[in-house]
């Protein structure tokens, strides 16, 4: 006799209203397939003829009906209900984490949120939306590992976990000066209240710093700990701020790229990207790493026990104009390259030195420049798509007259 056990189990896991909705779905793609069986089944051709071929036929002809039937976004419906979710790694409760992620439905805060899930862990994304994407992470959304929280870091957060990933920051230069006081507030009293958030559960945090605190003085090689940059932002002075008992990660992170990046955050793989594409000038030495390595290398530095800065970023270096011809190539853009003036204290040059990264965390990028382009272009050709199909055109509406009581005198 087969046990009920798990088969309640796994009928209260479904949502009961997709359930409907499914056997619904299920219902109609019969009713269609079998009205258009029995259509074809009483042609006089078919009844005279038992041939092997024509039989062959009749079903092609069913499915083809079926098809027509049952419209495509139907079975795409049909599809997203029965493999909703990428798949999962089943852990145990002493190895299986409880994850928060601020910023988790960024850039690289999606790409770690799918790494982090996909291994099993419970992930709790945190994010006010104004630089991420709910569409970044909603392919999780309803399943019992993960939750979605609206909500500013600048605000306190009181919640129960293991780890907390501090992300929350614009990181693209029109973002974070569109309002400059709310990004320092992100930066300062958001990682005040995530420190006394890992403070007051035990939680271990990484903070993702940049490579931009090593300010604009020229130096070919950036290492974590024979330079400083302009300030020493883990001295005497700032350490003070780190509450005593907590185990704080710092990853210094350069440039990356891939897919869910803004098509207009004024980066230079996004810009060039959406100019190639749109036949636009390309208009213009540092080095680039996709988002999958970053987000390896973060999940390794987390779970280390290096408690000083960290390189993150690829060493191998490509003039901006060599970047600008790749694309060009790579995209089939006829695009001319123009070069216009740099920005306003803009490092020159971004080149990681990561060798504590591969002597501390075994950690090195793999992904190849090429490679990572071409992903990148195809995300960004499909987003072009995407808004080119689904254009909002605003109807003007017709002047409401307001409609007050009468007035007696």
């Amino acid at each position: 006799m087969v046990s009920k056990g798990p088969l309640l189990r796994l009928l209260t896991a479904i949502n009961r209203r997709r359930m409907k909705l499914l056997m619904g779905l299920a219902l109609v793609a019969y009713v269609a397939c079998e009205w258009g069986r029995e259509r074809l089944g009483h042609s006089p051709s078919i009844q005279d003829n038992g041939d092997q071929k024509v039989e062959n036929k009749i079903e092609e002809g069913n499915s083809i009906i079926c098809q027509l039937s049952f419209p495509s976004f139907c079975f795409e419906m049909f599809h997203s209900f029965t493999q909703k979710y990428p798949p999962v790694k089943f852990l145990s409760e002493k190895d299986r984490k409880r994850i928060l992620i601020t910023g988790g439905a960024g850039f690289v805060g999606s790409h770690l949120t799918d790494k982090l899930m996909m291994d099993g862990h419970e992930v709790t994304v945190v994010d006010n939306f104004f630089t991420g994407r709910k569409r970044n992470v909603e392919h999780w959304i309803g399943h019992e590992n993960f939750e979605l929280i609206n909500h500013d870091v600048v605000e306190p957060l009181y919640i129960e976990v293991d780890q907390i990933y501090h992300l929350a920051s614009p990181a693209s230069p029109p973002n974070y000066m569109y309002n400059p006081i709310k990004t320092l507030k992100t930066n300062t009293i958001g990682t005040l209240n995530m420190l006394g958030l890992a403070k007051r559960v035990g939680a271990r945090l990484l903070l993702a710093s940049t490579s931009e605190v090593y300010g604009v003085k020229r130096r070919h090689h950036k290492q974590e700990l024979s330079y400083w940059g302009n300030f020493c932002l883990l001295g005497s002075r700032t350490t003070a701020h780190i509450p005593e008992g907590v185990e704080v990660r710092v990853a210094r992170i350069f440039n990356t790229f891939g897919p869910r990046m803004h098509m207009n955050d004024g980066r230079v793989v996004s810009n060039f990207i959406l100019q190639a594409l749109q036949g636009e000038p390309l208009t213009v030495s540092p080095s680039f790493s996709f988002y999958s390595d970053l987000v390896n290398g973060l999940v390794a530095l987390m779970n280390s026990n290096v408690s000083s800065p960290v390189n993150l970023g690829n060493p191998e270096e490509h003039s901006i104009l060599e970047f600008a011809q790749l694309i060009k190539k790579l995209v089939g853009s006829g695009s001319e390259i123009q070069f216009l003036s740099e920005a306003q204290d803009d490092p020159q040059k971004r080149k990681p030195d990561i060798g504590k990264a591969k002597l501390l965390l075994g950690w090195e990028p793999v992904v190849p420049l090429e490679e990572g382009l071409n992903k990148a272009i195809h995300y960004f050709r499909k987003e072009l798509e995407y808004q080119a199909n689904n254009q909002y055109i605003p109807k003007p509406k017709p002047a409401r007259i307001k409609k007050g009581r009468t007035r007696h005198n």
